[in-house]
């Protein structure tokens, strides 16, 4: 991983165009999967896990959408880069 690489995985990407509607789409449909397991599925350990699991897809859904299509230059700002700089 290169040092822009990595500084773009730890940025904030300010979302842009349709991509708040995007991760709404994606929110949505999840939460529609979530209420299918709530009524579906009996109170367990894996039930739980399939909440976390589905959390968790969304999560990386919007990240893929926010870290990968990044409209502005990524500039550094690790802990090593401000170190350097001052």
């Amino acid at each position: 991983m290169t040092p822009e690489q990595l500084a773009k995985q730890f940025t904030y990407h300010k979302p842009h165009g349709d991509q708040p509607a995007r991760y709404e789409n994606i929110r949505c449909h999840a939460g529609a999967l979530a209420e299918v397991i709530l009524n579906s599925v009996p109170d367990s350990r894996e039930k739980s896990l399939a909440f976390t699991k589905l959390k968790e897809a969304v999560m990386w859904a919007n990240a893929a959408i926010a870290i990968n299509e990044a409209d502005e230059p990524v500039e550094k700002t690790l802990p090593g880069d401000l170190e350097s700089k001052g």
